[in-house]
């Protein structure tokens, strides 16, 4: 990635608070809608879910994800022309007491200062979404390879 394409890409990550995550459930693609916020090193993004919910069903240790994130599309202007990344990679539980959930946790609700009511239930855990590579499309005909190393050139 060139320079200016990381330099899109990190404005992208940072100005975007939403991410669809698709995984597999049953066999089958599962598609949701969630909150995210960046590990330090940006090698990750950390989600905040219940298990009530379907896609946490597909959340587990090891299992293989992928999400896009994009800017807002608008009734004026060519959605091919709408910046998107799309990031793939696998799934770490975030244990409830140790360092690494506390540190995520803190991160989440700075973000997020309405999450703090649902880390007190027992339904909701952080889920490590660790990247191994994806694309990022910075309009029509601005495609890239991206790597796990370019995202963590970010931070």
């Amino acid at each position: 990635m060139t320079s200016e394409q990381l330099q899109d890409l990190r404005e992208l990550l940072s100005s975007q608070r939403l991410l669809s995550l698709s995984v597999l459930i049953d066999g089958a693609p599962y598609a949701g809608l969630l909150p995210y916020t960046f590990v330090p090193e940006h090698g990750a993004v950390l989600v905040h879910a219940s298990k009530l919910a379907r896609h946490t069903r597909g959340l587990e240790p090891g299992a293989r994800f992928s999400m896009v994130i994009h800017r807002p599309d608008r009734p004026d202007a060519d959605p091919l022309q709408v910046p998107r990344v799309t990031l793939e990679g696998t799934v770490e539980v975030l244990e409830r007491g140790t360092d690494d959930y506390r540190e995520g946790q803190r991160s989440y609700i700075a973000r997020f200062p309405s999450s703090e009511q649902t880390f007190q239930l027992g339904d909701f855990n952080l889920y490590h979404l660790r990247f191994e590579k994806g694309r990022y499309v910075g309009g029509f005909a601005r495609a890239v390879n991206v790597t796990a190393r370019d995202v963590k050139l970010l931070a």
